[in-house]
């Protein structure tokens, strides 16, 4: 046991291991066993497992990971082998071929899903945005994948006390929580979903956490009695009617309670639903929905209910598959109780989500994920599509009542709360969504903009005339919708964007005037355009009027020509300064000190770092500066203050424009100018900020200043200015 670091890890490996061999007794394969025993231990004697991004021992994360797979979500033979089997794909220990002929295609496409999901942590210890589209690639292709980093990510939060470095543990409990927990949800692992977020708010506000802590051991006594005094006489009632049933008592978990504290602004004593009783029947299947309203009958006849607080999810499951009856009624002393009531089929599928709902169902099983499945795949088809717009979908879509709606031929539809007609007409197919301009609810006209309400009847009112309007993303609240709607949109553009040019061209053509393409653009750049695609867009909208275009290039190659005539062959002294426009760099990332994002810095003046150089931190007063590697102050930095430099590096992609200055070295001709500031206004998303030319002896020296994205962009750039004839040298400064 060459990587289990200590006394402690050898017997934590040895208990967990012997409980998983218990465990999975029922699920592997005749020689499952020894072979996996073969791999792990020859990896093992090859020091295979180390210490995770974490420092903890991934040998004996592995175990534990198994059997919450096993054990509290309950999957089978091929998850379980494919957790104990991946890290040594990981490692390059061996391939996947290799396992798949050992252990099966099963195991192995697993494996492969598992492999992806690795990579979005490889780099960097927190999941980004561009990473959640991977992850629910993944989850599209097999709900286990995810099943299985669920429980990874579980084990890690009863873990995370003893992972030392802060920012790692703030990190995985800010993924539990809005990322993590959300999925548990979504597939119906209740139980995990409320554990993860206690322990996220453990770790991310401890003080609240304790203080919720405090209060509930201050009142465990006097609400467990409470709890006996609602239960007793409904106990009572159930025996006497001869039905078999388990009753318990529940505190709200710390989350719930937490959510309810800054919701409503209330005091933690007048929280009024602190408790919940659940009543699970153990009847046959056949028998569950009348035993369950026979149990809601008596429930609600004892203590007074909250018609508001009904919820009836016997009728209409949840999407995850979840079915129970829930309702909160009037106990004694006036205090609020909610009470679920259930059979012991469904408590297990609200236990263990998916696993269990498979177990009754098989695998294309009845509920409403499947759909949701189809529906991510289908939004995450469009790579246009914003992972922030799935994550907050994503979120809305599990945290949000459900609504249920039916169409006139009576199919049900299972939408989000506050879903619009909009949002229904895209669910139902693209092309009714497209053409949408109203509907008939219970035989009532409204608006596309009406919100739904469970029970609707909706009849969409459709015309071959409408398309898609920009205002409808302020309308539409499901993911499907706002990806279909944004592709809509940018189709239209693109067509009119094409059209303009095409009319232009025309104009021009029918004028007997030759275009030229580079005075064309500085004459859009002239106009307050920042890229050509607004400009063409406005010729379509007619905003702007062909002919008056025409006249401007006509006056601007006017002047251009009388500059060109009125001044000196030389080009000594040439100064074309650009106005300088405010760079915004909303949309970098920048990774500081290892794995740290979201840390203020600038970029050092001395040597102008851009998207793609390598670079370091340097901590100043003024906060920290980012250079690039060969800076000429770098050496004299790392020299004399050492221990104020950081590791930094780009990550993601380069959202933002830089000043890059280049040094020109050319004949002295300003046809030279001309044609380098015709190549930089061709280039798309790039712009002259400034030129400075000096002249000695038929040679000119100059400076450019551009602003551009990356040092691809800039080497593409100085590649096409060594092209222009005349050119002796270009370098950066």
């Amino acid at each position: 046991m060459n990587n289990l670091s200590d006394e402690k890890e050898r017997l934590d490996f040895f208990k967990a291991y012997r409980k998983l061999s218990e465990s999975v007794r029922e699920v592997i394969l005749p020689g499952d066993k020894e072979k996996v025993k073969k791999y792990v231990s020859e990896a093992l004697e090859k020091e295979e497992y180390g210490k995770d991004i974490y420092g903890q021992g991934i040998l004996l994360r592995t175990i534990y990971t198994a059997l919450i797979v096993i054990d509290e979500i309950g999957l089978k033979r091929s998850s379980v082998l494919a957790v104990l089997l991946s890290q040594l794909i990981f490692t390059g220990f061996c391939k996947v071929s290799e396992i798949e002929k050992e252990f099966g295609e099963d195991v192995a496409n697993i494996i492969r899903g598992l492999i992806k999901t690795h990579k979005l942590y490889e780099k960097n210890a927190a999941i980004d945005n561009e990473n959640f589209r991977t992850l629910l690639l993944s989850f599209a292709e097999d709900v286990r994948v995810v099943l299985i980093l669920i429980a990874e990510r579980l084990y890690l939060m009863r873990i995370a006390k003893f992972i030392e470095n802060a920012e790692y543990r703030l990190q995985i409990a800010a993924e539990a929580s809005y990322l993590y927990a959300p999925l548990s949800h979504k597939l119906g692992l209740y139980k995990i979903k409320s554990e993860l977020e206690d322990l996220s708010l453990k770790f991310r506000d401890r003080g609240r956490y304790d203080f919720i802590k405090e209060k509930l051991n201050e009142t465990k006594r006097s609400r467990d009695k409470y709890i006996a005094e609602f239960i007793a006489p409904v106990e009572k009632k159930l025996r006497a009617l001869d039905l078999n049933f388990d009753i318990k008592g529940r505190t709200k978990s710390f989350h719930s309670i937490n959510n309810k504290l800054l919701k409503q602004k209330i005091e933690f004593e007048k929280i009024y639903d602190l408790f919940a009783i659940r009543i699970i029947l153990d009847t046959p299947l056949e028998k569950e929905k009348a035993e369950c309203w026979q149990v809601y009958s008596v429930v609600t006849d004892m203590y007074q209910p909250n018609p508001k607080r009904m919820k009836d999810w016997l009728s209409v499951p949840k999407s995850n598959g979840y079915e129970s009856l829930h309702t909160t009624v009037m106990g004694p002393e006036g205090r609020w109780v909610e009470v679920q009531i259930r059979s012991k089929r469904m408590d297990e599928i609200a236990e263990k989500g998916l696993a269990a709902h498979w177990k009754y169902k098989g695998l294309k099983g009845e509920n409403g994920l499947d759909n949701w499945l189809n529906n991510v795949r289908e939004v995450l088809e469009h790579k246009d599509s914003s992972p922030n717009d799935l994550i907050d979908d994503f979120k809305m879509d599990l945290y949000d009542d459900e609504i249920f709606v039916f169409t006139p031929k009576g199919d049900l539809f299972k939408l989000p709360r506050n879903a619009t007609v909009l949002d229904f007409a895209f669910a139902i197919h693209t092309k009714i969504g497209s053409k949408c301009i109203s509907a008939k609810i219970n035989g009532k006209n409204v608006s596309i903009k009406y919100k739904l309400q469970s029970g609707d009847q909706v009849e969409i009112q459709t015309s071959p005339n409408q398309t898609p309007k920009q205002d409808w993303l302020n309308i539409a609240i499901t993911g499907k919708a706002r990806v279909k709607i944004k592709q809509s949109l940018k189709e239209q553009a693109a067509k009119q964007v094409e059209f303009a040019k095409e009319l232009l061209r025309r104009r021009f053509k029918n004028r007997k005037i030759e275009e030229d393409e580079a005075r064309l653009m500085r004459l859009i750049k002239k106009m307050g355009y920042k890229n050509v695609t607004d400009f063409y867009a406005d010729i379509a909208k007619e905003h702007l009027d062909v002919n008056t275009i025409i006249d401007n290039y006509l006056e601007q190659e006017k002047k251009e020509q009388e500059l060109i005539e009125h001044t000196e062959r030389s080009v000594e002294n040439y100064y074309a300064p650009v106005p300088i426009e405010e760079v915004s760099r909303k949309e970098d990332v920048l990774v500081i000190d290892k794995n740290l994002t979201g840390i203020e810095y600038s970029l050092a003046k001395c040597c102008n770092p851009i998207y793609g150089d390598k670079i370091f931190g340097f901590v100043s007063s003024q906060g920290i500066k980012i250079h690039r590697l060969n800076c000429p102050n770098a050496p004299s930095m790392f020299k004399r203050y050492g221990y104020r430099i950081v590791k930094s590096r780009w990550a993601g992609k380069s959202g933002a424009s830089y000043p890059v200055t280049l040094k020109v070295v050319g004949n002295d001709d300003i046809g030279i100018i001309t044609n380098i500031t015709s190549v930089i206004s061709k280039e798309n998303g790039m712009m002259l900020r400034s030129i400075n030319v000096d002249s000695k002896d038929g040679l000119f020296q100059g400076t450019l200043t551009v602003m551009l994205s990356d040092t691809s962009v800039m080497d593409s750039l100085i590649r096409k200015i060594k092209t222009i004839k005349g050119v002796k040298q270009v370098s950066r400064y």
